[in-house]
């Protein structure tokens, strides 16, 4: 788990000192360098998104560009005395590629079942995409900078490795505002929630049609989520475990428009309905490709219920525990080690790694033997590592910008406690018909005029991510994750973030600017990701948290027995890019490691 330190804070103002030793670090630009005092609204908040996308922003040069090393403060590197500088042999039972969450879950198994295994993750920490950062110079907090939440991990993994790892249940499910008002869910009380449709519909319609609908995906997720980390079923399989001819059509045959149009009668609980197939997938209601029907699964089966819990202590927290149970199990992880080439003739494989600047070794490369390669990357990567031309690559759909804040925001909802409203899943511009616009925006290369996006605020939940002077003072993290922000738009960062922050702040009573807390050097706490980033960052080919659009959970013809293999039958996907992977499960990294298992019996 995360250890506390110290906060960092001087005064009871917003303006926080730098800790010695700690290097800058901004999004890939110059540093802004002036402080500023009670400037005009408009002012501000240009600031803030200048600052948050590193564009037109005056000040010294970047640490990278002044040849220093830029502030990592990421939960993921290896404790003191355990990272390893080069491979200790010359050839492992498995090899496993980059050191995600999904590439530890393999590791800390296979290791478990007595096999050598080696890890080769291409940054200087592990965690992949799931780690904590102190994302702001001086400041205390530790963000889950890219992924966030939690559903898909099971219990089961957790248990067989035995992770020191916990989640938090979110009582309250989402807030949407409109106008004055808004559409509360609150998972602990059936009746607030229907007075608060009742309020925004004029009826119960909805809320009764709300109820049937989440109880039918309620039993779909029982049913299906137990098969996620067994060998893939058979459509026919799945489908008579669903055992639900109705809810079978609704999300596997039939675009979920469709269903939600006729279950559905207000356009925002319409739209709140849809977001759950839009996360990182750009595409639309009536797609007939059902590209949203497979993304609207995986968000609302994980778990058995479709919760999505905060991970204490971040996302770190997580990969943390897991690099310790590999460890602990015997793997050897070495990080700063970034694999550049793979040759197999299906029996026995070369994996060729070159050590990254900053990390002695430097610039040598290695070569090491295995009998079994487990990917932790994408399919375009591995096709590059094989010399094999690779599939087109994917395009991420997201904007994610973290935040730090001196309190929550005042709501033009007087109603509503923001301490309620951003504990959940708090819905920006995201109608039914809103969503629709902005796509078709967004698909032209606009940047939509309203874009949508959900916020929640993780240290409501949990305030262990903050040093205790800063939970003592106040502050707050928030999270924004933006939809119909394809990687096609990230040249126009700058102009996407400023019109997101708008569609938040016309339902806040304040602006979100008068709201950011400072960092060390009197910059406000803002920092957005689009997909050109996390592929920069990550490794993620187009900024696709999936890796590609994600499949149903049943077995085709192309699939293998596990949804993990591939056409060489010693290499073997471990990543989001599997049958089955996307977001933080974990389940790819466990299948590929039984599969590696089953086949060696």
């Amino acid at each position: 788990m995360l250890s506390e330190s110290r906060t960092g804070y001087r005064t009871r103002c917003p303006r926080l000192h730098h800790k010695t030793g700690l290097w800058l670090e901004l999004l890939h630009s110059p540093l802004c360098a002036r402080l500023y005092g009670r400037r005009a609204v408009k002012d501000r908040a240009a600031r803030a998104v200048a600052v948050a996308t590193g564009e037109g922003v005056e000040g010294r040069p970047h640490p990278d560009d002044a040849g220093l090393p830029a502030h990592r403060d990421c939960q993921g590197w290896a404790p003191h005395g355990t990272k390893e500088l080069m491979p200790l042999r010359s050839s492992y039972d498995a090899v496993i590629v980059g050191g995600g969450h999904n590439g530890l879950v393999a590791a800390a198994y296979l290791a478990r079942a007595g096999r050598s295994v080696l890890v080769l993750e291409r940054l200087d920490h592990t965690g992949g995409a799931a780690v904590s950062t102190r994302a702001f110079p001086g400041v205390d907090a530790r963000l889950s900078r890219y992924s966030y939440l939690v559903s898909l991990l099971p219990r089961k993994i957790t248990d067989d490795l035995g992770l020191r790892f916990a989640v938090r249940r979110r009582r309250i499910s989402s807030y949407t505002p409109k106008g004055d008002g808004g559409l509360l869910v609150d998972s602990g009380s059936p009746a607030r929630t229907r007075e608060s449709f009742l309020r925004l519909t004029g009826s119960e319609r909805d809320f009764e049609a709300w109820q049937r609908f989440y109880a039918m995906t309620r039993r779909v997720a029982e049913r299906v989520f137990p098969t996620l980390t067994g060998p893939l079923p058979s459509r026919t399989a799945l489908e008579r475990t669903v055992d639900d001819p109705a809810a079978w059509e609704a999300l596997f045959e039939r675009p979920l428009g469709e269903t939600g149009e006729a279950e559905f009668n207000d356009d925002l609980v319409r739209g709140v309905v849809l977001t759950d197939a839009l996360i990182g997938t750009f595409t639309h209601a009536h797609d007939p490709s059902l590209s949203q029907n497979r993304c609207f699964l995986y968000h609302v089966i994980g778990g058995g219920t479709g919760d999505w819990d905060v991970p204490v202590g971040g996302m770190g927290a997580l990969t943390d525990a897991l690099a310790d149970a590999a460890r602990a199990a015997g793997a050897e992880i070495v990080t700063s080690a970034e694999v550049t080439a793979l040759a197999t003739d299906g029996t026995r494989a070369e994996v060729t790694f070159e050590r990254g600047p900053g990390s002695p070794p430097a610039g040598v490369r290695g070569t090491v033997g295995a009998r079994y390669v487990l990917v932790n990357a994408s399919p375009h990567t591995l096709a590059g590592l094989l010399g094999e031309e690779p599939p087109t690559k994917p395009e991420g759909s997201q904007l994610k910008v973290n935040m730090l804040l001196r309190r929550l925001p005042r709501l033009r909802d007087t109603g509503v406690d923001p301490r309620e409203a951003f504990a959940g899943t708090f819905h920006i511009a995201e109608s039914y018909s809103q969503l629709q616009t902005s796509y078709e925006q967004a698909a032209a290369g606009a940047v939509p005029s309203a874009p949508p996006s959900e916020i929640y605020c993780h240290s409501l939940t949990d305030p262990s991510i903050l040093a205790p002077g800063l939970a003592a003072e106040g502050l707050h993290t928030l999270t924004l994750f933006g939809l119909h922000a394809p990687a096609r738009l990230s040249s126009a960062k700058n102009a996407l973030l400023k019109a997101t922050l708008a569609q938040l702040d016309a339902v806040l009573a304040e602006p979100l600017t008068d709201c950011l807390a400072e960092d060390a050097d009197g910059r406000p706490c803002i920092e957005a990701k689009s997909p050109l980033d996390l592929e920069r960052e990550v490794g993620l080919p187009g900024g696709h948290i999936f890796h590609r659009d994600l499949a149903f959970p049943f077995a085709t013809q192309s699939t293998g027995r596990w949804g993990v293999e591939t056409d060489r039958p010693n290499v073997l996907l471990c990543g989001a890019g599997a049958i089955r992977g996307g977001g933080v499960s974990g389940i790819p990294g466990h299948n590929a490691a039984m599969a590696v298992l089953e086949h060696a019996r």
